[in-house]
């Protein structure tokens, strides 16, 4: 653990990780807590002492957040999975969007059987010949 070099007025230095899946101490954990006042950053909703929840990164460490306590929020475990799951999703979408507008395709696996682009074609008597042009 490593600790920052903070010149505001706070009584503890902010936690900082020294790896992206450091394990978040408890102390700090009850900070991001307390911060919040009890809430879930994403639902809103008061988080209970038998409720699941997660310390989530507020920029997303894929997109070139920090592992470090002014990062970090109180959600709920349901919702965390909700927003990351959501995350992804935008982040593989942005990134499909990119690679075609630059030009990048996909490669593709073989062609489909019966489709145009396979070689063979299958007639509707039941017998398969080779398409001309694909000898």
């Amino acid at each position: 653990m490593r600790l920052a070099s903070n010149t505001t007025a706070r009584a503890v230095s902010e936690w900082i990780g020294n790896t992206p899946d450091a394990k978040i101490p408890n102390a700090v954990r009850l900070r991001v807590f307390e911060r919040y006042g009890g809430f879930c950053a994403v639902s809103g909703r008061k988080i209970m002492p038998a409720d699941k929840w997660d310390c989530d990164h507020i920029i997303p460490l894929k997109d070139g957040g920090e592992h470090r306590e002014g990062n970090l929020q109180p959600v709920l475990a349901d919702f965390h999975h909700a927003k990351t799951a959501e995350e992804n999703h935008t982040r593989g979408k942005v990134k499909r969007t990119r690679q075609k507008y630059l030009g990048i395709k996909r490669k593709s696996g073989p062609p489909m059987p019966g489709s145009k682009a396979s070689r063979f074609k299958k007639r509707i008597d039941g017998t398969i010949e080779i398409r001309s042009g694909h000898d």
